[in-house]
C-alpha cells in the first residue's frame, strides 16, 4: 500500500514538473499557460508578416504565427538567435509542399509557442478599412505626433514599493491623442495612484487586456468614452499626460509627460487580477505598430480629436 502511495505521489510530482516546464497550471481541471515571454524581435515580426501578407492570395499560404512558433521552438524563445536564413529554409520547405505539422512534429514546444504567439498576434492581420489585407491594428500614438521610446520593460520603479516596469513608455507631448490599438470593450476607466488617469480595454477575443496610463490632467479621456463602451481599432480614446504617483486624484505626479501602455495576456480569467498575471515586452511590437498609425482631425469647437474612422462612422 505504501509503495502505491509513493508511486502515485511521484507521478503527481512528475506531471506537475511537466506543467511547470510548459508554463501550465490547472484551474477547475483545465490547463492554461501561467507564464510566457514575448521576445520576438522586430526583424522577425517584419519578415514573417511579409510572408503572410504576400502569400495571402496564393495557393500555399504562410501564417506568420506558425512561422514564429517554429522559430520560437527552434531558438527556445530566444530571438537574439534569429537569422533570416532559418526562416528562408522553412519557407522553401513549405513551397516544396511540406506541411507545417510534419516539419514541427518533433519540436517539443512548438504548440506552446504557437499558443503564446497566437494570444499576442491573432487579431493583428486581417482586412483593413480600405479592403486590403495587412496590419489592421494601430500605433497607440496618432499619426503626425512625435514620440520616442526605448526598451524599458523590467526597469526598476520605486513609487509605493520597489517593482519592475511591466509596460512600455512612449515619451510624447501632453495632449497627444492616444489611440485604441485594436477593437474591444472598455473595462476600466478612472483614477489609480500608480497609473493616474487610465483606461483598460479588453480585446474582443478576451485574450488581451490593453492598459493606457498617465493620461492628461482634467481632460484625460475622449468625451465619448465610458466603461462598457465598444471601441474600434484606431479610435481616439484619450490624451497623453503625466498624472499619477499620488493618492490624490487628478495630480500630475510624473516628471515627464508620456503614455504608459501595457498588454496583459489572459489564458484564464483567474489571471486578470491574480497571482499569474502575464505582461509582455512591447518594444518590438511598438516598432511594428508605428507602421500603421491612425490619422486624426481636431474639432475646433470641442477641441476633441477624432480618427477618420470615427468621423465616417458618425456621418453614416
Amino acid at each position: 500500500m505504501k509503495r502505491r502511495v509513493i508511486s502515485a505521489f511521484c507521478t503527481f510530482l512528475f506531471i506537475g514538473t511537466i506543467f511547470a516546464m510548459l508554463g501550465l497550471t490547472t484551474n477547475d481541471n483545465k490547463d492554461y499557460i501561467k507564464y510566457a515571454e514575448f521576445n520576438v524581435t522586430y526583424n522577425a515580426l517584419k519578415d514573417t508578416m511579409k510572408y503572410d501578407i504576400d502569400s495571402h492570395d496564393q495557393k500555399i499560404k504562410k501564417n506568420w504565427i506558425d512561422l514564429l512558433a517554429y522559430l520560437g521552438a527552434k531558438y527556445g524563445g530566444d530571438f537574439s538567435k534569429y537569422r533570416s536564413g532559418d526562416l528562408d529554409k522553412l519557407i522553401d520547405s513549405l513551397n516544396k509542399g511540406e506541411k507545417m505539422s510534419d516539419i514541427t512534429r518533433s519540436m517539443k514546444y512548438y504548440r506552446y509557442y504557437r499558443e503564446v504567439y497566437s494570444a499576442v498576434l491573432s487579431e493583428y492581420l486581417g482586412e483593413r478599412e480600405d479592403g486590403t489585407y495587412g496590419l489592421k491594428v494601430y500605433s497607440p500614438i496618432a499619426s503626425g505626433f512625435y514620440y520616442n521610446d526605448y526598451d524599458d520593460f523590467g526597469a526598476s520603479r520605486t513609487y509605493g514599493y520597489k517593482r519592475q516596469h511591466l509596460g512600455h513608455d512612449l515619451m510624447a507631448l501632453t495632449g497627444t491623442p492616444v489611440i485604441a490599438i485594436e477593437s474591444g470593450v472598455v473595462e476600466v476607466l478612472g483614477w489609480n495612484q500608480y497609473g493616474g488617469w487610465r483606461v483598460g480595454i479588453r480585446s474582443n477575443d478576451t485574450k488581451r487586456y490593453y492598459y493606457y496610463a498617465h493620461l492628461r490632467q482634467n481632460r484625460p479621456y475622449h468625451c465619448d468614452l465610458y466603461e462598457g463602451k465598444k471601441v474600434n481599432a484606431g479610435d481616439v480614446i484619450g490624451y497623453v499626460g503625466r498624472t499619477g504617483y499620488s493618492s490624490t486624484e487628478n495630480t500630475n505626479g510624473i516628471e515627464s509627460s508620456h503614455l504608459h501602455f501595457g498588454v496583459q495576456l489572459i489564458f484564464d480569467e483567474s489571471q486578470k487580477e491574480g497571482n499569474n498575471e502575464i505582461w509582455i515586452n512591447l518594444y518590438s511590437l511598438t516598432k511594428l505598430l508605428n507602421e500603421h498609425q491612425s490619422t486624426v482631425t481636431r474639432n475646433s469647437e470641442t477641441k476633441e480629436f477624432y480618427s477618420e474612422f470615427q468621423i465616417k462612422t458618425e456621418n453614416n
